[in-house]
């Protein structure tokens, strides 16, 4: 690990009844809504390693005509949802999306699922942190809160530790560490 990898450091909670009161407490506190959007997130397995039991995941991320590649390594904290990502933009449109898949399964790379969601965002400075916190309405889930920001190497306990007092100060305590692919699969599986 250099010291300049980025690291996501999150915290997901399943909201149930309680995303109109959660939402209204965000902006009690302050929080900024950022952005309303729908996203359409493409997951795929490698050919030689299983990621379910790596605990990494590939995905392509569409938000509009936008498309993001994105690598998340395996958690490396068990209070947070810490691990290394990496995002970098492809180009726009649904064909560079489908182009890329296509590319993705030719080097042998398997579709897994589509996690669809609506993600509204917002931005809370807490202390030197600025925390991204989503509210998602995701397909076939439910209502759930992220909250998250990116930290280097040597910010990491400092930034897992402003996620996890955030958390509190929401009165929210059950962690979901489970990723939205993982419990969709679980649910398609029950049937």
């Amino acid at each position: 690990m250099s010291s300049s990898d980025s690291f996501e450091v999150e915290q997901k909670f399943a909201l149930g009844d309680r995303r109109s009161e959660i939402e209204a407490r965000l902006q009690q506190l302050g929080a900024q809504q950022h952005s309303s959007e729908s996203q359409a997130d493409r997951y795929f397995n490698h050919p030689q390693r299983d990621f379910a039991q790596t605990d990494e995941a590939v995905r392509i991320r569409s938000v509009g005509d936008k498309n993001w590649l994105t690598y998340k390594g395996p958690k490396i904290d068990s209070r947070t949802k810490t691990r290394r990502e990496i995002e970098p933009a492809l180009g726009d449109g649904v064909q560079t999306a489908e182009q890329f898949s296509e590319v993705l399964c030719i080097l042998g790379f398997s579709p897994v699922a589509t996690v669809k969601k609506q993600r509204q965002s917002y931005q809370l400075q807490r202390g030197s942190w600025e925390l991204t916190i989503a509210l998602d309405d995701v397909e076939q889930l439910g209502a759930f809160l992220e909250i998250e920001l990116i930290a280097t190497t040597e910010q990491l306990p400092a930034a897992q530790q402003a996620v996890l007092d955030f958390a509190a100060e929401l009165g929210l305590h059950e962690v979901e560490r489970r990723s939205y692919l993982r419990m969709l699969l679980l649910k398609m599986a029950q049937g």
